[in-house]
């Protein structure tokens, strides 16, 4: 065999493109996979041989020898490609195979379907188990779903020419993959040793009696369940005993689930039964016995009972089995079996809100702010049943009091956790703020005691969540006759939406696509509310510093006449206001002075480009909630940038307590969602945020028709030697750090290769921090920007170039100047008044290149002069590119616009590219926190993610 050179196994080889078939070892984890071309050169890749194999392979009707040069990896190595495999169109039909077998062993093992044992060499080793009748029958139909060229394995010397039992080898190979995926750098610190935790065989022939045990344990061939009879259940009279109860162990057969017998016919002497469950049936059901006991201990008795077929209960193992008894035994793989004719199903409805007098819709507009008040509170009025029966207070106070677990209620028998009763009457007379009761009300459910009860709404409340349900089904309002423009269609959509929410003294975030006309649709909004004597007031908005221009150019456009001054600056004022004023603020200047702030009575406070208090913790956030308003208005493309907690802070800020506390509201919505665990969690949440949150794309049906096509190329360029060089030798050198770094210093140290990489693929002089450096002939990134330049100036166009390094925007505007190519720079340091010179020359046409730094010029501006737009580095977050790309793509662009992101070839940033793309579809919802998410990669997981792949110039 012959080592290959070193390379990631899923990215040098289509593997679906080739046949596979896995090769049993032994022990099982030294089991490999074998990949070969028909009639071509064997794949190359790191960890992996190559072998000449003589396989045998099916030909017409049987099948024949064949020598074949195949590329062998080991089976943890093997398992990434063989998922990758599965999902590739157009694959060879084993890969595939493999690939779904692969799936299903990492599902078994995410089960922790996991049992130690010995191999036939008395080796530790893992393998899949215990498995249930449904998981033997999962794997038979994939085992008889096998093409013949999964089952290709070569021949031992001598053996007959016929492919081996489909299931053996799949088997073989589910085995393989549980005696690897254990054996991790930290299993010694659970195992105590090397056994079962290291790669190389441990020899154990001292525990073959204790493996064995394990074995009839856990692979039995029957299973146990508990049937409870009931006696003197027909009783009903006072002097008439209470019922009893028993529980008689039943035996199952694991092979036909339709097969099952009381233990008592097991220990019989009855050869018919004794057969239909195997010789070790007696045994089996002991051990299986010996664990249920343990996790409920009034099984005991039965193991010392000479016929282990039924066991007496006192009235309080049976309450204890009616709760965590049987929680308990599920757990051991045990079932309890109760008597139909027990009614057992209690069940809680939560009724919240006033009595519906048929007022409720009517008086819904001019009350809701009151009903609304943080002071009121609501009652739940909790509806309990027993089955389809409502109980009355008095019937829920008996099943309490009761104390039993089987209470005669309406002539019948009734079987119920009197634990479960005490918590449900204890809650029926609990009482909600509400905001509380809304947002129980909008998701059709509530959480007591961490279980989800059903909740209706009633009067008032009833009416305002129909009034909610459809955010853009409000009473249309008209455009205001102050406004100098027509709104588009959408654009009254949006004003009849915002002006419907706030004025029933509830916030709400217009979260269109950036360049959709946000700004003119506020501006609407205020002039619609100085109409109402009790929503009119000065608007308060608070902004980032380059935004504050365009503002005032918008009110002063588009409402001439309404007085609007800028708090910004020494000479800042808040004298005189006038109640349809406008006042225009940053963030920073909101944050120093928020207590004069707080003394104004504000109609509107509104937080453009909101994602600058997506962190709740932050100065600026707290600020922002200290200044009260009648309503609050939160304006931003991109309601989540990284994860939900983000959009809690914005839709807290807008309506306080509507999403819960942010602790709550991370364990019961954001990580279900973010995980993709609970799409019932999912469900909720977008029942509860979607009245509050209006988002509209660019895209969506007869939203902005006319915007002109936009087109994104990913344009691939090679380092130049000089870059290759500093690139490996940056990975070299850092990952030794690494390795031995504790993981505080360890993120760091990643986070600190990862912004090294960036800046070499932008330009070595970045990197090296040259103050006077040679520029040319030194980056492939800036010799492509060269060539993308000339023909966009030649054509007289205009374009916007991204990055987010202030450093190597530097270089760029010195190597433009250099070239005579005229440009101009905006970065953060930038003052207001040259930020907006700086756009009005750009639009005029007098200055065709525009360097923008990223965070400070990717929000607010309108520069749709611009036909082209360069990414000169990637953002690992493709909301926020898309946010700087549409400072050209917006409405009022009448021209195509072309978008090109750079990307250094084989490199980190060609890897971080392909994960965009894949995770494009999740941006409006979920997002990965970027580079934060790259510090928890394991060594080689980095290695391969940073290494240098392919040529350089």
């Amino acid at each position: 065999m012959q080592r290959t050179p070193a390379a990631s196994p899923s990215d040098l080889f289509e593997p679906a493109r080739c046949c596979a078939v896995f090769l049993p070892g032994d022990p099982a984890r030294t089991g490999r996979v074998a990949f070969w071309r028909d009639g071509g050169t064997p794949p190359v890749v790191e960890g992996g041989t190559v072998a000449d194999l003589d396989v045998v392979a099916p030909r017409g009707t049987g099948v024949e020898l064949v020598r074949v040069s195949a590329l062998v990896l080991p089976v943890r190595a093997a398992l990434p490609v063989l998922t990758r495999a599965r999902v590739t169109a157009e694959g060879h039909r084993s890969a595939v195979f493999w690939g779904a077998a692969s799936l299903l062993a990492l599902q078994f093992a995410a089960r922790g379907l996991l049992l130690p044992g010995l191999s036939s060499g008395d080796h530790d080793a893992w393998r899949m188990g215990p498995l249930r009748p449904e998981d033997v029958d999962s794997v038979r139909r994939l085992a008889a779903a096998m093409p013949p060229e999964a089952h290709a394995v070569p021949l031992a010397p001598g053996a007959p020419l016929r492919l081996p039992a489909p299931e053996h080898l799949l088997r073989a190979f589910l085995d393989a993959t549980a005696d690897v995926l254990p054996r991790s750098p930290a299993a010694q610190l659970v195992t105590g040793g090397p056994a079962y935790a290291a790669n190389e065989p441990q020899h154990l022939p001292g525990h073959r009696a204790w493996a064995a045990d394990v074995a009839a344990g856990n692979d039995a061939g029957v299973r146990i369940s508990l049937r409870i009879e009931v006696r003197n259940l027909t009783a009903g009279a006072p002097d008439e005993p209470e019922p009893t109860f028993r529980a008689v162990l039943q035996v199952h057969s694991a092979s036909d689930p339709a097969l099952v017998a009381d233990a008592a016919e097991v220990w019989a002497h009855n050869d018919v039964t004794q057969g239909a469950f195997g010789p070790r049936a007696r045994m089996d059901v002991l051990l299986s016995l010996r664990r249920a006991a343990r996790a409920w201990p009034a099984l005991t008795p039965l193991l010392s009972a000479p016929v282990p077929d039924a066991v007496e209960l006192a009235d309080e193992e049976v309450t204890e089995l009616v709760g965590e008894g049987a929680a308990a035994l599920a757990g051991s793989g045990v079932d309890v079996h109760w008597p139909r004719e027990l009614t057992r199903e209690l069940t809680a409805r939560a009724v919240v809100g006033p009595a519906d007098d048929g007022t409720a819709a009517r008086r819904l507009a001019a009350d809701t702010p009151s009903f609304l008040s943080a002071d009121a509170l609501l009652a739940f009025d909790w509806w309990f049943a027993l089955g389809e029966q409502r109980l009355t207070r008095a019937e829920l106070d008996r099943l309490a009091e009761a104390n039993r677990p089987v209470v005669r209620l309406r002539d019948q028998w009734v079987l119920i956790d009197p634990q479960e009763v005490r918590r449900a009457r204890a809650q029926r007379d609990r009482k909600v703020t509400p905001i509380d009761a809304l947002g129980a009300a909008l998701t059709g459910s509530t959480e007591v005691d961490g279980r989800r009860v059903e909740v209706q709404p009633t009067g008032w409340l009833a009416a305002l969540r129909e009034r909610l349900a459809d955010p853009e089904a409000q009473e249309p309002v008209a455009q205001p006759a102050a406004l100098a423009a027509e709104l588009r269609d959408y654009q009254r959509r949006g004003l009849s939406w915002l002006a419907g929410m706030t004025s029933l003294g509830l916030g709400c975030c217009l979260a269109d696509d950036m360049g959709l006309g946000k700004t003119i649709t506020l501006i609407a909004l205020h002039l619609h509310r100085q109409s109402d004597p009790s929503a009119a007031g000065p608007t308060l908005v608070v902004c980032p510093t380059s935004l504050m221009g365009n503002w005032q150019r918008e009110i002063e456009r588009f409402a001439p006449g309404t007085p609007v001054r800028r708090f910004h600056g020494s000479r800042r004022a808040l004298d005189d206001l006038a109640d349809g004023e406008f006042v225009l603020t940053t963030y920073g200047t909101m944050r120093l002075d928020s207590g004069r702030l707080a003394e104004v009575p504000w109609g509107l406070v509104v937080a453009d480009e909101a994602q600058h208090v997506k962190n709740p913790y932050s100065e600026t956030a707290r600020r922002l909630r200290s200044i009260g308003a009648r309503a609050r208005v939160a304006l931003t493309g991109t309601p989540v940038e990284n994860n939900l907690s983000e959009l809690w802070a914005v839709l807290d800020w807008t309506t306080p307590g509507l999403l819960g506390r942010l602790g709550a509201f991370h364990t019961r919505y954001a990580q279900a969602v973010e995980s993709g665990r609970d799409p019932a969690a999912a469900e909720r949440l977008t029942r509860l945020v979607r009245p509050f949150l209006l988002r509209r794309r660019k895209s969506d049906p007869g939203i902005a028709p006319e915007l002109p096509p936009k087109t994104e190329t990913d344009r691939a360029v090679s380092l130049t030697a000089e870059q290759a060089g500093l690139y490996e030798a940056v990975v070299r050198e850092t990952l030794a750090e690494i390795s031995d770094a504790d993981s505080m210093a360890r993120r760091g140290l990643i986070v600190k290769l990862l912004t090294a990489l960036k800046q070499i693929c932008n330009h070595p002089a970045q990197y090296l921090k040259e103050e006077r450096p040679r520029i040319a002939g030194r980056s492939g990134k800036l010799d492509l920007l060269d060539e993308l330049l000339d023909t966009i100036l030649a054509e007289g166009a205009s374009v916007l170039v991204f990055t987010q390094y202030v450093g190597m925007a530097r270089i760029v505007e010195r190597h433009l100047a250099d070239r005579g190519v005229p440009c101009q720079f905006l970065h953060g340091g930038t003052p207001v008044p040259e930020r907006e010179a700086m756009v009005s020359r750009f639009q005029d046409g007098e200055v065709p290149v525009f360097l923008l730094s990223l965070k400070a010029a990717g929000t607010g501006l309108n520069l749709t002069r611009a036909e082209h737009v360069v990414h000169y580095d990637r953002w690992w977050n493709p909301a926020v590119e898309a946010q700087a790309t549409d400072r050209a793509y917006r409405i009022g662009q009448d021209r195509p616009v072309q978008v090109h992101r750079l990307i250094a070839e084989g490199t980190i940033e060609d890897r971080i590219a392909d994960m965009l793309t894949r995770k494009r579809a999740l941006a409006d919802a979920v997002l990965g926190s970027g580079e934060a998410a790259l510090t928890e990669l394991t060594d080689a997981e980095l290695a391969g993610l940073v290494e240098l792949r392919g040529t350089v110039r």
